[in-house]
């Protein structure tokens, strides 16, 4: 088997090192020409050799002893290392037979790589086997972790670059063992320590074994260090390690600190003298220059030479018998993994029903109830339902934000013995709380896309640290679309609370709405963002959110006690059509100006607008809108939630001035209304990025968002009102001022605010 090993392995290196570099004459049955040349190469050159030496480890541990394993990559550009093996273990042929194991398919899969309408130069969702594209460095061991929970007879191998180790991410990744509990599979990192990232040496190659083993030991793991770097058999100490690592059954789990040389096989320098094999320039295209550098393009043809590729392949491109007889039954094979295209193997959740949860309403504000709080019982239900295969994330903020009823079901996973006082914390449960947003992503992550589902609840300000995550598995869903293999996955589900105009007691640093902005980024097909303005909306919502596959739903939610506006009926109907009138908070028929809102906050300052106005001008024709489904607005051909025209102005009317109150950025709703006709008439008040630790009522005013400053507003705009608007307007202004200075006064917002109810 060693010989075979370094055979496949030879084989492997070769079609990687051509994938980068040659588009033609790919066995190399002539003289190499410029011609033959790809004329932009692309690729990482640096971590492929490494990265086959663990995946034919992988194989032969899986083949020896029938372990199903996920593999994981984070070096995601050593993508043609995993092509090749991909390749020569016959799964690339299975999802397209143009990559057959012959001369056409293995041109093709040369071609292929780093070429207009093939493979990426890293992986992707359009490779089997591939949950996490590690394009961004960081995020590979906390997927992997995620995607081991809840399955037991997993082994999830994760490869961590050595310069992936220095981030913050997988810094805070290397803590995750302590969150698995009884019923999770296993996950083995590999840290693939090859000394160099781009341009200078990583931190972990600086360390010595000792200082590696230590720092290792402290974050909860046994280290198995396997050197490969001055031995003609690198084979055997990563099987050993391998081995010793799947043997381990008890203590501190095991993974592997694998040195190996950077770029091995490559020349020991190019022909200008630059040094190449273990140094940073094996890092991408090691020989960049060769279409145009005759010395460059004798060096790339004896490296490749240097590989036999005659002794690999035969005439015809057919792999020999002992490379093909290297990886395990197909069943088992890494590429096949059912769990790396986990749409297949997701079922739809049992979503209790919502009727004993929703909150009865006698008439419309009389009622008031925790939004959060009510879903929290909602949520209990559904884990007593789904005891395997739902779980909740969240940045130790689950009580915080009105949750705490799932702990009336549930414990707080923790694999550790705690020697301080604990609430809720078990070795086994459906919460996973830990003070990192990073690693609630990860874990979620890798969860749904192996079949499950789950929901991650973060204070509105600090979600926005996924930012960069969130941006990559936007695009992983957005590529999974496109490949018609891949089945749809539970959505990615975000419930934002603790929201800014509720931050006043924890000041500017929490007040920040800009992952709604974030979101909009986002293709259509992708992204949701829903305001529930009540307790009964957000039941609503948080059904249709959970039911939904391949979306990443952006629920913004209050916490705290407020009133309940709509019946579960009306709910059900305002969250199926985005958008609706709501007759009872304005008048019926034509209207002279449109109050509208979207969020929790902003409907209790509309609605008070709506108030001052019956009082001030009664003669004021007001409609009130409340928006739930931001993305209503936007044109229905530019999006699939986007109101029909006729829905849109049933709502807006037609050329009537829009006083729009809304949660986040004004920027938002300019945003999704482009393309309306008349979009100039809504004028939006919102976060102005005007904070600091104060009232709710100070909060609002610095940010132009009281119900003065909207009722001032809509009188200066409707039709018909532009000299008695004047007077009105300065009134409703003045009263305003009146109240914050009683607010600087007395360190509370006035009974007038804090007591205010509909109806009056």
């Amino acid at each position: 088997m060693p010989g075979t090993l370094r055979r496949y392995r030879r084989a492997c290196d070769y079609l990687a090192a051509a994938m980068i570099h040659l588009k033609d004459n790919v066995l190399l049955t002539e003289p190499l020409r410029p011609e033959h040349l790809k004329p932009r190469p692309l690729g990482h050159w640096g971590t492929c050799p490494g990265l086959t030496l663990i995946y034919a480890g992988l194989n032969r541990l899986v083949a020896d002893t029938g372990q199903r394993t996920l593999l994981i990559t984070g070096p995601g550009h050593g993508a043609p290392a995993i092509h090749a093996n991909l390749w020569l273990e016959g799964t690339h042929a299975e999802y397209d037979p143009r990559l057959s194991l012959d001369g056409h398919g293995l041109a093709e899969l040369v071609r292929r790589f780093s070429w207009p309408g093939g493979f990426p130069s890293h992986l992707s969702p359009e490779v089997p086997g591939v949950i996490h594209e590690g394009g961004e460095l960081g995020y590979a061991l906390a997927t992997a972790f995620g995607a081991a929970f809840d399955d037991p007879g997993l082994l999830v191998a994760c490869v961590v670059g050595d310069g992936e180790a220095e981030t913050g991410p997988a810094a805070g990744s290397w803590h995750s063992p302590k969150f698995t509990g009884q019923g999770d599979g296993r996950v083995l990192p590999i840290l693939h320590l090859n000394g160099y990232k781009i341009a200078s040496p990583t931190i972990y190659e600086t360390m010595s074994d000792d200082e590696l083993t230590a720092y290792f030991t402290g974050c909860g793991w046994t280290p198995l260090l396997a050197d490969v770097r001055d031995t003609d058999d690198p084979d055997t100490p990563l099987a050993d390690a391998l081995a010793r690592a799947h043997a381990q059954d008890s203590g501190p789990p095991p993974m592997i600190v694998l040195r190996s040389t950077k770029g091995m096989g490559l020349p020991a320098t190019s022909p200008d003298g630059t040094p190449l094999e273990g140094t940073f320039h094996a890092h991408q295209v090691p020989l960049p220059g060769a279409a145009d550098d005759p010395d460059q393009i004798a060096e790339l043809e004896r490296w490749l030479r240097s590989y036999r590729p005659e002794e690999l392949f035969d005439a015809d491109g057919v792999p020999a018998d002992d490379l093909l007889a290297v990886p395990p039954e197909p069943s088992l094979r890494l590429g096949r993994v059912p769990q790396a295209n986990g749409g297949q193997l997701r079922r739809d959740l049992p979503l209790p029903g919502l009727g004993k949860f929703a909150v009865e309403v006698t008439e419309p504000g009389a009622d008031q109830a925790s939004p959060t709080e009510v879903l929290g019982s909602w949520l209990a239900e559904l884990v007593r339902q789904a005891p395997d295969t739902f779980r909740v994330v969240c940045p130790d903020e689950l009580e915080s934000n009105q949750l705490g009823a799932l702990l009336e079901v549930t414990d707080r996973q923790f694999g550790r013995d705690v020697r301080g006082y604990t609430e809720h914390l078990g070795r086994r449960g459906r919460v996973l709380e830990v003070l990192s947003e990073h690693l609630c992503q990860g874990w979620l992550q890798g969860y749904l896309l192996t079949g499950r589902h789950g929901l991650f609840p973060c204070y509105e300000a600090f979600v926005s640290i996924v930012d960069s995550m969130v941006n990559q598995y936007a695009k992983f869903l957005k590529m999974s679309g496109e490949v018609p293999w891949r089945a749809p996955v539970a959505s990615l589900n975000y419930l934002l609370t603790s929201d800014g105009w509720r931050q006043e007691h924890n000041g500017y640093s929490h007040q920040g709405p800009g992952f709604i902005n974030q979101m909009l980024t986002k293709k259509a097909d992708t992204a949701r963002i829903y305001f529930p303005p009540d307790a009964n909306t957000l039941l609503e919502t948080m059904y249709r959110c959970l039911s939904s596959t391949d979306l990443i739903n952006v629920v913004v939610a209050g916490k705290r006690d407020g009133p309940v506006w709509l019946s579960p009926e009306q709910a059900r109907a305002h969250c199926r059509a985005g958008a609706t009138v709501w007759p009872w908070a304005g008048h019926e028929g034509e209207a002279d100006v449109v109050l509208a809102c979207a969020g929790t906050t902003p409907t209790v300052e509309t609605l008070a607008a709506a108030q001052l106005l019956a009082d001030a001008a009664p003669d004021l024709r007001v409609r009130v809108v409340n928006v739930v489904d931001l993305l209503s607005l936007c044109p229905a051909d530019r999006h699939p939630n986007g109101l029909s025209e006729e829905a849109f102005t049933e709502c807006f009317g037609d050329n009537v001035p829009v006083i729009f109150a809304f949660h986040g950025y004004p920027s938002a709703v300019h945003e999704v209304l482009h393309g309306r006709r008349g979009a100039q008439r809504f004028h939006v008040h919102g976060y102005l990025e005007e904070g600091t630790t104060t009232t709710p009522f100070a909060l609002l005013a610095s940010n132009r968002m009281t119900r003065h400053d909207l009722a001032a507003d809509a009188v200066g705009r409707a039709r018909g009102w532009s000299s008695a608007g004047g007077d009105l307007a300065r009134g409703f202004h003045r009263r305003r001022d009146e109240l914050l200075a009683l607010s600087y006064r007395d360190g509370e917002d006035p009974a007038e605010i804090t007591g205010w109810r509909w109806p009056r």
